[in-house]
């Protein structure tokens, strides 16, 4: 079973689980927002999406800093992660979607499997920290190139099913 769970200041991330939640099939009750979820809800799934928005130089959408600090104390060993955030790569190209650094990072060593990276093909930016081997951490969806993000989506939800 998959949970999405997300971070959203501004409303983008949280549209975007929805979306993602609509290509998957996932019904409402699995979509958590991280402000008001408690991290032990994880052991219901077995497939966790992970979103956030990337604020400033690379930073997590603010809900998510408690939020992590609790997940990564849950047994994510046999899980499967995958990661989706809204960025900018007009004004951010560096630190593009950075979040989704911060939170790959973090959980590298819980025991769970990452799934999901994604061709930067196509994107205005493809050389951010983002980009590990040749392929971004997750879904990243740009601001600045909105119009792909249906096809992203559609994209990278075949990819963690």
């Amino acid at each position: 079973m998959i949970g999405i769970y997300y971070g959203s200041s501004t409303g983008n991330t949280e549209a975007a689980a929805n979306d993602i939640a609509a290509a998957l099939g996932v019904d409402a009750a699995n979509i958590h927002n991280v402000s008001d979820t408690d991290a032990s809800t994880v052991a219901d799934y077995d497939t966790l999406l992970l979103g956030s928005s990337t604020w400033g130089a690379g930073d997590l959408q603010d809900d998510w800093y408690d939020f992590l600090d609790n997940l990564k104390a849950q047994d994510l060993s046999g899980k499967k992660i995958g990661l989706f955030g809204c960025g900018d790569s007009d004004g951010y190209a560096d630190t593009f979607c950075g979040a989704l650094v911060q939170i790959y990072d973090a959980l590298q060593d819980t025991g769970a499997t990452f799934v999901g990276a994604y061709e930067p093909e196509g994107y205005q930016v493809t050389d951010s920290e983002l980009n590990r081997d040749g392929k971004f951490l997750g879904l990243a969806l740009d601001a600045a190139d909105e119009e792909n993000n249906p096809e992203r989506i559609a994209k990278w939800v075949e990819l963690v099913k």
